[in-house]
């Protein structure tokens, strides 16, 4: 059995009980799956699934594709859904095939896909149907592979059953919506019930950090594992290219924290094809093999653009039998000769785009004054073209780029494994500026107040405030640890207690250029709603008042956030008898408002 153990070091559990840890990488082409035995007192050790239906014979991915039947059923998913066979029922049966279906899933205010790039969803299924569909598909792969591959594995399985936790991988892009809509997949696909105790066995992981945690573990940086040393992530996938680049603060314990914003670009390999597609539609769209051209990019996408290396040369691909013949279209034989400069036009943009990032990450690090490795991981880093001309762009910088051939294309599903387990991890970097919105006590000397005198009114307590403010809760590019709390001061006020009984603080998202806005009615268009935070507040003492319209109440409290971890967690914290009181709080996601 193929595998790496984590740090080689006895893992403690709370429990005296053996737990599984399943990881789960959804990819936007392919996806793979990973999992551990977590028993106390021993060394885990990580194994990658490496056995799938009609992908017998040894391979770490499956495609990420699904056959549905005309109302609705899934039909068949992942190599199942590629077979000669499979294709012969699609068309007698009139099934309906589904691919880069997580990038339904994707942020909108992620830039480089239209809608009308992607293949559509069936009628009636959202991303969210599709992605369930998937997992519980990789989750009864999983079961019996781990089932026949270990001895007594049905009694395994059955002992583990209702103690395993799940770890899902999503590109650096990702944010609490997207987390959302995937934790309600795996509820939908019976990964878990829907219980508290159930939506806390799902934890995330960014594609970025899960690569990273592989990259560590077997032993790929280790030449950039001592402290003060920096090392980038470059995952480049189907969808997405994700790019992260993190400090080793302690060589042993491994101790990393992340030094730059991570990016997600939307420029994976898939884009390629894309691209590929359209110069084709023109090129063949008069004559008569304008009816072969998803042929011809399935043959690019196999074959043609994996091996692509020269502008200078041409590029061939086969896709039709001897008879097939236009010399003025460049057909011989079932052929078609493309340009060498054309086809490294349909990886322009990604090349443009990934270096463009790569040189932001170099000049945004905080604490560090140069990167000197950089890891070129994922599918499409296999292209070599793609790793020709970042090399190439790099070596005006100090950036070494490294790109493993031990399978890395594995590296997201096991490393999602050693996140949970190790958390090397302490520290990350704000992706965006948050905070709230509030109104604030009018200062007639300040000229933004000023020219916002029509909106002021009084509050309850007779005071002169100023809606739309915005108060600032964490900077883009800041450094938030693990740990680290951060507060939201906040006081309500009502006519009745029963009125101020409970909250609900919208988080909001500024993604515009300067990093402390003070208004959000100017620039609206930068403002989004993350979440809302949401809370029971009636135990939170009240204090009574006297406004000039009467008696009212008002309470003093805060919402306490943790965003230095892969997923935000909140609490509401409040004095009683001069000791601080913490309760809970739940962040909820408009899912339905997130593309």
């Amino acid at each position: 059995m193929q595998g790496l153990y984590l740090n080689q070091q006895p893992f403690v559990l709370a429990t005296a009980d053996p737990r599984l840890v399943l990881a789960f990488d959804v990819g936007t082409t392919f996806s793979g799956a990973a999992y551990a035995i977590l028993d106390p007192g021993k060394i885990p050790k990580v194994l990658p699934i490496t056995r799938y239906p009609k992908q017998e014979n040894g391979d770490f991915k499956i495609p990420s594709v699904l056959y549905y039947t005309q109302d609705g059923k899934l039909r068949a998913a992942g190599a199942e859904a590629t077979t000669a066979e499979m294709k012969i029922a699609a068309e007698d049966e009139e099934l309906i095939f589904v691919e880069w279906f997580k990038l339904h899933l994707r942020p909108m205010h992620l830039s480089g896909v239209k809608s009308g790039d992607l293949p559509p969803l069936p009628p009636g299924k959202s991303a969210t149907d599709v992605l369930s569909d998937y997992l519980g598909y990789l989750y009864d792969c999983a079961k019996i592979y781990i089932q026949e591959s270990h001895a007594s594995g049905d009694i395994l399985w059955a002992s583990l059953d209702n103690r395993i936790d799940f770890v899902l991988s999503h590109p650096n892009g990702w944010e609490g919506p997207q987390q959302s809509k995937m934790r309600e997949a795996a509820i939908r696909a019976g990964l878990v019930p829907q219980i508290e105790a159930g939506r806390n066995r799902i934890h995330f992981v960014s594609e970025g950090e899960a690569s990273l945690h592989f990259c560590l573990d077997s032993g790929l940086a280790s030449e950039v594992t001592e402290a003060g040393e920096g090392v980038m992530i470059i995952d480049a996938g189907g969808g997405t290219v994700d790019i992260s680049t993190y400090a080793i603060i302690k060589s042993s314990p491994i101790t990393v924290e992340e030094i730059s914003s991570p990016e997600c670009l939307l420029q994976g390999s898939t884009r390629v094809n894309v691209r590929a597609q359209k110069f084709l539609e023109e090129k063949l769209n008069k004559s008569r093999f304008k009816d072969d051209i998803s042929t011809i990019i399935e043959r690019f996408d196999k074959a043609t653009k994996l091996t692509f290396k020269d502008s200078n040369e041409k590029a061939y691909i086969q896709f039709g039998s001897a008879r097939d013949r236009d010399l003025e279209l460049g057909i011989r034989s079932g052929q078609l000769v493309l340009n060498g400069n054309d086809v490294a036009k349909f990886f322009q943009p990604s090349v443009e785009s990934i270096i463009a990032a790569v040189r932001r990450q170099l000049r945004n690090t905080i604490g560090i004054d140069a990167i000197h490795t950089a890891f070129f991981v994922g599918g499409f880093a296999a292209s070599p073209w793609l790793y020709s001309k970042l090399q190439a762009a790099l070596n005006t910088t100090d950036l070494k780029l490294c790109r493993p051939d031990n399978h890395t294309n594995k590296a997201v599903a096991e490393g999602a494994i050693s996140f949970f387990v190790e958390h090397y991890v302490t520290a990350r970097v704000a992706k965006f500026t948050y905070g709230s919105e509030a109104a604030i006590p009018y200062d007639a000397s300040d000229p933004e107040h000023i020219s916002r005198r029509s909106k002021a009114g009084m509050n309850l307590a007779g005071n002169l405030v100023l809606p739309d403010a915005f108060l600032p809760l964490l900077t883009k590019g800041t450094r938030v640890r693990n740990e680290e709390e951060l507060t939201l001061d906040m006081m309500m006020n009502g006519l009745r207690p029963r009125d101020i009984g409970e909250i609900e603080a919208d988080i909001i998202c500024f993604r515009g250029k300067n990093k402390t806005p003070l208004f959000t009615d100017n620039q609206p268009a930068f403002f989004s709603t993350l979440c809302t935070i949401k809370g029971d507040t009636s135990n939170i003492p009240k204090e009574r008042k006297r406004g000039p319209d009467g008696f009212y109440f008002t309470q003093e409290f805060s919402v306490v956030l943790l965003c230095g971890l892969t997923e935000m967690k909140a609490q509401l914290a409040w004095f009683k008898n001069g000791k601080e009181v913490r309760g809970p709080a739940q962040i909820v996601y408009d899912i339905e408002a997130t593309g």
